[in-house]
């Protein structure tokens, strides 16, 4: 897979640099200086490589699983070439990627608001507010769409055949990723089967199934 076209990297940019004053939705500290140079690193060694990560120029999505495959860049993933410049700064991104039929289950970020850019495809979308009020729609090729801080979200490729690819900016360094169906059914230690019985009314068979799917 080859390097995004210029036009979704300029997008995108501007879409940060947005971000980057939004000052009120951002979660992150302000910082006093122009960047965070980490721990351990000499100022005087910051050059033009400390601004750039390349992890986004080669993915490629996983089609076995059910799953949308997500390669987030933030101040502390990926693991092993976290982009540690965006320290303070308020701003991520995501590359998303999915191929036909698979999901973002529903899920929050519970310290930035998200903006996604469709690069190619056709992606259906949605979030919950906090009266439960549904919204949806059908993005395509060209469209964002804003996903507020903290709100339940999903995203769906509904397309049989063609794979959909989207860049999420996001209005902080870390903006965190809770998916629901994991943080129910796959805790460290688990939730009580009765407060799940209770809360879904069903059945414990059906809460032991969803550990075990989830596991």
């Amino acid at each position: 897979m080859g390097r995004f076209p210029v036009s979704s990297l300029v997008l995108l940019v501007l879409i940060a640099a947005f971000l980057t004053f939004q000052n009120v939705q951002a979660s992150d500290p302000e910082l006093t200086k122009d960047f965070q140079v980490p721990a351990g690193m000499n100022a005087a060694d910051v050059d033009g490589k400390f601004f750039t990560n390349t992890i986004l120029g080669n993915v490629t999505p996983n089609a076995a699983s059910p799953f949308a495959t997500v390669t987030t860049v933030n101040a502390v993933a990926p693991s092993q070439a976290p982009f540690l410049v965006v320290d303070g700064l308020g701003v991520s991104m995501a590359l998303l990627q999915y191929p036909p039929g698979t999901v973002n289950p529903p899920h929050t970020h519970p310290r930035g608001t998200e903006l996604l850019y469709i690069i190619e495809g056709t992606l259906e979308v949605g979030l919950v507010d906090s009266t439960n009020k549904l919204f949806t729609n059908i993005l395509y090729k060209g469209d964002i769409f804003a996903f507020p801080k903290g709100l339940v979200h999903f995203q769906i490729n509904n397309d049989k055949y063609k794979t959909v690819r989207a860049l999420a900016a996001f209005s902080s360094s870390n903006a965190g990723l809770v998916r629901l169906p994991n943080t129910l059914f796959n805790t460290s230690a688990p939730i009580s089967d009765k407060v799940l019985q209770i809360s879904f009314g069903v059945s414990g068979d059906v809460v032991k199934a969803l550990r075990v799917q989830f596991a």
